[in-house]
């Protein structure tokens, strides 16, 4: 680029998104005159769904603000919890994320899922529609101005995944209240009302149902409750209210 050069610090919670050798310290970047600082922290490779504050000159600025030579620019990561508009939070989850999707509903957590790949723009056009926070490990995906609102999942293990989310955006937990299967909420049933659900060592051995007002399946206390139990304990331990 041929216009005004400034230099440009991340914070270090960004620097897996940036290149090695931009990781530290302050760093020139050439700019074209022309467009704004959102778009040229994000040419670097930054979505701006992970970006908290441009500071310039020890001021903050909008991420419309047009780049000045000589400028200093501090580019903060989101501060945590991170205050998103709208309540309650609702999520939208990408193809890749079906454990956190069914962990986070076991929490009570409003999540759609996407369990096929209906491709980005659709993805993106959702999380406007709805107004969902879109959470996916895809970068180009949360580069995509039509979202509503997103986050950068940083890691790859289930446990993890969950600590982030719960720890960025502090959503309310209502655990038990939600369809793991298909979102939806969750009312007391009668044996007799799921009956059809049930093998006959189930009928024998449990009497407590609960049924999703959506999709008609039926829960109860079985094999793997201990598991869920634990991951439910968990949760509430560090960001139960």
């Amino acid at each position: 680029m041929n216009g005004p050069e400034i230099h440009i610090e991340f914070a270090p919670e960004l620097g897996l998104f940036v290149p090695h050798a931009r990781r530290t310290g302050s760093n020139p970047v050439g700019t074209d005159g022309s467009s704004t600082l959102g778009h040229v922290v994000e040419s670097l490779g930054v979505p701006l769904t992970e970006v908290g504050a441009l500071v310039v000159d020890g001021h903050e600025v909008p991420f419309s603000h047009i780049p000045a030579a000589g400028e200093t620019v501090g580019v903060r990561a989101v501060e945590r919890p991170q205050r998103v508009p709208g309540a309650p939070l609702r999520f939208l989850l990408d193809v890749h994320l079906g454990t956190l999707a069914r962990r986070m509903r076991l929490l009570g957590v409003d999540t759609a899922y996407e369990s096929t790949d209906i491709g980005d723009p659709a993805l993106a056009a959702r999380s406007a529609a709805e107004r969902r926070v879109l959470l996916s490990r895809d970068r180009g995906l949360l580069h995509r101005r039509e979202l509503w609102a997103g986050g950068f999942v940083y890691s790859t293990q289930p446990d993890d995944q969950l600590r982030d989310v719960l720890g960025r955006f502090a959503p309310e937990l209502k655990p038990w209240s939600r369809c793991t299967a298909c979102n939806g909420l969750l009312a007391k049933a009668t044996k007799e009302q799921v009956a059809d659900q049930l093998e006959s060592g189930t009928e024998r051995s449990y009497d407590v149902f609960a049924q999703c007002a959506e999709c008609g399946r039926a829960y109860w206390k079985g094999a793997h409750h201990d598991r869920l139990e634990t991951v439910v304990e968990r949760a509430l331990a560090e960001f139960g209210t």
